[in-house]
């Protein structure tokens, strides 16, 4: 479980400029991660919109990132849904070589109940090749999973070894960390709530911006989990306003402009999400430009 500690990263799917997936911008992604010190890499969650993308791109994806990382780092596949025997389906197609771990999303729109929600995980447990990193985003699936059903599961099954918390709440978080077997992993879901949950007892973060700034986030992470939270704060808050407006019009269009600007991949996403405006734009290079002149 130690290799997630530290900083994962959501990675982006790049894309050519008429939709089809950049795997060059993807290679120089992960390359610059790596190198970046970057302790993880997550494919193919919420920020990698697959949501937009068909069952065979989604294969390919995995393969390349796998190939191209080449057992650098400890690989995590965004494998979710609403329809569990479909997820259920799709975990036992997967080829897992190469990958250490499944990140799985509580479903969403079915607004099922706790119980639904944890016979949903029972089911993907029992099927599941690899460990399962269970994802709580009420923001986008419009359901929580409560502190006592993470518990449950984590308790229940073994290989759940983990949770991405991005509820923003500090009351389920001290809960989970509370009630939780001593080798389950609080994952921070939200870059900017990552100091404050590390000193809650969270194991670091799955972060979108650290897709554009990996060595400066990393840093951060790894001085609060050496419990040096006075030193990391200058860092946390010097990153606050990028933060900000990546997200300002939705995920991943601000960070795909900031990877643009560095050259790495496009800025290209997938309808129904559109690029972000060049207001924003101008904001979101003028911060990066910041951060990178003074790190």
């Amino acid at each position: 479980m130690n290799k997630f500690q530290g900083t994962g990263v959501a990675l982006v799917t790049p894309f050519n400029t008429d939709g089809s997936v950049d795997y060059n911008g993807l290679k120089n992604l992960i390359n610059h991660l790596v190198e970046g010190g970057i302790d993880y890499l997550v494919s193919l969650g919420t920020t990698g919109e697959t949501a937009t993308m068909t069952k065979e791109e989604k294969k390919k994806v995995w393969a390349y990132t796998a190939e191209i990382n080449n057992n650098r780092l400890p690989l995590v596949a965004g494998i979710g849904g609403n329809n569990t025997l479909a997820v259920a389906d799709e975990i036992k197609s997967f080829d897992t070589s190469g990958y250490s771990a499944i990140l799985s999303v509580s479903p969403y729109y079915n607004k099922p109940t706790q119980e639904g929600i944890y016979q949903h995980y029972k089911h993907l447990a029992e099927i599941s090749p690899l460990d399962l990193i269970l994802y709580n985003v009420p923001g986008r699936t419009m359901s929580n999973m409560s502190p006592e059903t993470t518990c449950r599961l984590a308790h229940d099954f073994k290989n759940i070894i983990a949770t991405k918390e991005a509820s923003g709440s500090f009351d389920q978080f001290n809960q989970i960390m509370r009630d939780k077997p001593a080798d389950f992993l609080l994952i921070s879901g939200d870059d900017p709530i990552t100091l404050p949950m590390i000193a809650l007892g969270a194991s670091g973060v799955i972060s979108v911006i650290a897709n554009a700034v990996p060595k400066p986030f990393t840093d951060m992470v790894n001085l609060c989990l050496q419990g040096e939270f006075k030193a990391a704060n200058p860092s946390h808050l010097s990153l606050v306003e990028l933060t900000r407006l990546a997200f300002a019009e939705g995920n991943p269009a601000g960070i795909k402009v900031a990877l643009k600007h560095l050259n790495i991949c496009g800025d290209t996403v997938r309808l129904p999400l559109i690029k972000a405006s060049s207001s924003l734009e101008q904001l979101i290079i003028a911060e990066l430009d910041k951060i990178i002149q003074t790190a």
